[in-house]
């Protein structure tokens, strides 16, 4: 594993235990460069962060997709080995609390009536 998967790893991690919705987007030039390793919503926050190992870089376009993204009103954190704690510091000054067991929601959208129906499972719909 490189040293910038580990880094990825620690905050999918830290982004599972606050039950944060994330997602690595794969682009593999099809999509557009420059977006960020780990895009996530954090009680209704979008956040983008960028993983960087020792004395990697971010690139011009990956900066540009981090300004981008405050500009739209979101967070954007480029994290490496030395300050993967900012991670937790922007979910709680967000004030979002970990998450000792998520509760699914399934909604009358989901479900096709106006019921509501709630289950054990890890991950809120």
């Amino acid at each position: 594993m490189t040293p910038e998967a580990k880094v990825k790893n620690k905050v999918k991690k830290i982004l599972d235990e606050y039950g944060v919705y994330h997602f690595s987007p794969q682009t593999g030039g099809y999509g557009r460069s420059g977006i960020p390793d780990i895009i996530c919503c954090a009680d209704g926050k979008f956040i983008g962060i960028e993983c960087k190992a020792g004395k990697g870089r971010c690139t011009a376009l990956q900066i540009r997709e981090l300004e981008k993204i405050k500009f739209a009103g979101g967070e954007s954190l480029i994290i490496n080995e030395k300050n993967i704690e900012d991670v937790e510091k922007c979910l709680t000054s967000s004030r979002i609390r970990k998450k000792t067991k998520m509760k699914r929601v399934i909604t009358s959208k989901a479900r096709g009536d106006s019921s509501k129906k709630e289950s054990g499972n890890a991950k809120n719909i």
